[in-house]
């Protein structure tokens, strides 16, 4: 028997949920406020107009030069967010939709038990983040 409060969510990471759009990705470095926990620098920026959250996720080529690393970090961060993305949305309150950027900004090739607990931390600072902005918004 599955647990009613998990029932209904979806551990998914669908191409609606992915930032892709050159002309969002634009929006979101030119306009977006951040914030850095190591190893991430998280971007992001509220989207009234949208349905769900869309997410960018990115490692620097000039930190890691091969491709294979990259990716291999970039699924990990990929995998931490489909897992824990839960933590942005309550029952009881409804945020505003954003476009999240995550740069991975460290120079080492973490586990992945680090870079979840890290997007974890992020993902919880984000929602107070988000929070706050919608809170400003309506008052």
């Amino acid at each position: 028997m599955s647990d009613p409060k998990t029932a209904n969510l979806k551990y998914t990471f669908p191409k609606s949920e992915r930032l892709h759009s050159k002309k969002l990705i634009q929006e979101l470095f030119d306009k977006g406020s951040s914030f850095y926990l190591y190893p991430f620098k998280v971007i992001f920026l509220t989207q009234a107009d949208h349905e769900q959250n869309e997410v960018l996720i990115s490692v620097s080529k000039r930190k890691f030069k091969n491709a294979v690393t990259r990716n291999l970090l970039k699924r990990k961060v990929k995998e931490a967010y489909r897992l824990n993305k839960n933590l942005l949305t309550t029952e009881s309150q409804t945020f505003p939709k954003a476009l999240i950027g995550y740069i991975y900004t460290g120079n080492d090739i973490l586990p992945y038990q680090t870079i979840e607990a890290k997007l974890k931390k992020s993902l919880l600072r984000l929602k107070k983040e988000l929070t706050e902005l919608s809170n400003k918004d309506q008052s």
